[in-house]
This record gives structure tokens, sequence and C-alpha cells, in this order.
């Protein structure tokens, strides 16, 4: 394995609260690409920062933490709003998101095993990490890493919804990959792409007119990127405890 690369990256502010989370991707007009209500969406973010609330009054005796510690974020299925839907929602410096062109079927990308991905159009993701420590690591290195400390590493739709919520997670020189998503073979074999979001430098196929915008693309299971580390999570659930 690699060496661990120093953290040198800026401090991010916390995730908002849920029920704001919840307000922008009602905004954003997520709930209808999900077929979910206004409604339906508001009441799972308010259940679950009263479960939060009530988690860490009861943890306050214990010093165990409930997981309501900034890092937890409100996520829709990937089934109900596929990563082409959301990449367009992304925005930097005034440009919107968009998946490159060579990754049509950015859609057939799915979860992994072992993901413990919910089946529910909404759930949570607990205590979220960039992974910028592994940086310079490829994939086919970060995933046994990362299952070894109980992590479980982010989808695709997950990385973009953690953009939508915090934009300065993504940052030039400290970008991520998402390889919780892969793209399975007919034959049964893993496709060698692994998905990643980082900004574009407006070169090639992208266009000089994208400069600077958020950007959904891929990688190489076996190469290493000084610029891209492994984001995870410390689990999915349906309501914070």
């Amino acid at each position: 394995m690699p060496e661990t690369v120093p953290v040198t990256s800026t401090v991010r502010p916390e995730l908002p609260a849920l029920p704001v989370q919840a307000e922008r991707l009602i905004e954003l007009g997520v709930h209808q690409l999900a077929g979910l209500t206004e409604a339906e969406l508001r009441s799972f973010a308010e259940a679950a920062e009263a479960a939060d609330a009530a988690g860490t009054a009861g943890a306050a005796g214990t010093g165990e933490s409930s997981g309501g510690d900034g890092s937890t974020l409100l996520a829709v299925h990937p089934g109900r709003a596929p990563a082409s839907a959301l990449a367009p929602l992304l925005r930097r410096d005034g440009k919107p998101g968009f998946v490159v062109t060579d990754m049509p079927d950015a859609d057939l990308f799915a979860p992994i095993d072992g993901t413990g991905l919910p089946d529910a159009p909404l759930y949570l993701l607990t205590g979220l990490d960039r992974g910028d420590r592994m940086a310079n690591w490829s994939p086919n290195e970060a995933l046994p890493a990362l299952e070894a400390q109980a992590r479980t590493p982010l989808l695709l739709t997950e990385g973009i919804h953690w953009v939508l919520q915090q934009p300065a997670v993504l940052e030039r020189n400290h970008c991520f990959m998402t390889i919780g998503s892969r793209l399975r073979k007919a034959n049964g074999a893993l496709d060698a792409r692994t998905p990643a979001l980082w900004i574009s430098n407006g070169t090639g196929r992208d266009g000089s007119e994208r400069r600077n915008a958020p950007k959904v693309g891929w990688c190489w299971a076996g190469n290493r990127h000084t610029w891209l580390g492994f984001a995870s999570s410390a689990g999915r659930r349906l309501q914070l405890v």
C-alpha cells in the first residue's frame, strides 16, 4: 500500500441541518426527479432531525455520538434520481456540472456488494470523509483499506448529493472518487472504470466554456492520482439513532 498523504486542504464547514438540506433539494427540483412530494421530503428530514436530537440527549451521559455531527447527508436512492439527472444541478463559478462525453453509461454504475444501500427513496449517510489521506492510491488499493476501517465508499450519486449540499467539498487539487459505484459487464466482470467528481480544466472534449465547472468523470481502477481522494461514509441508514 502507498503511504497516506498529509492533509493540507482547507477546513470545510459542517453540512447544513437535515431540514435545510431538504429545502435545498426541493429548490433544485430533486424531489420531482425522485417522484416525491415536497411534504414527503420535508417529513423525512424533520423526523431524522428529531431522532438526532433525541439521540444526542440520550448520548450526553454516555459520551457516545448519535451521528448528528455536521457530517450527515440526506440522499435520494440512485434508482430514483440518477447521476445523469443530478450532475447538471451542480454549480461552480456559475457553471453547471456535467458528465464526461465518454461516460454515457454513468447511470448503469451500480452499488458494489456490501454497501448496505437502504431499499427506500430517502436515506442518510453519516460520518462523511473525503479521503484526502488516500490521495495517490489506486481504487484497487483504497477499497480494501476502507473496508478494513469499517467504512463504505460513496456511490456516485451520493458524491453528487454531497457537493450539492456542500460545494466547498470539491476544490482544486482535492477532489474525490466514488468507488462504491461500479459497472458490471455482461460476463460478470467489473468494468475497469471508477467514477469520480472533480473540476474541469476546460480542455479537450470538455470545451473551454466548461473550465472550472463540476465534472463527473472516471479513472482506471489500477491508476493513482495525487489530487483524488476516496470519499467514504461510516454507514447508511434510514434514521439517526
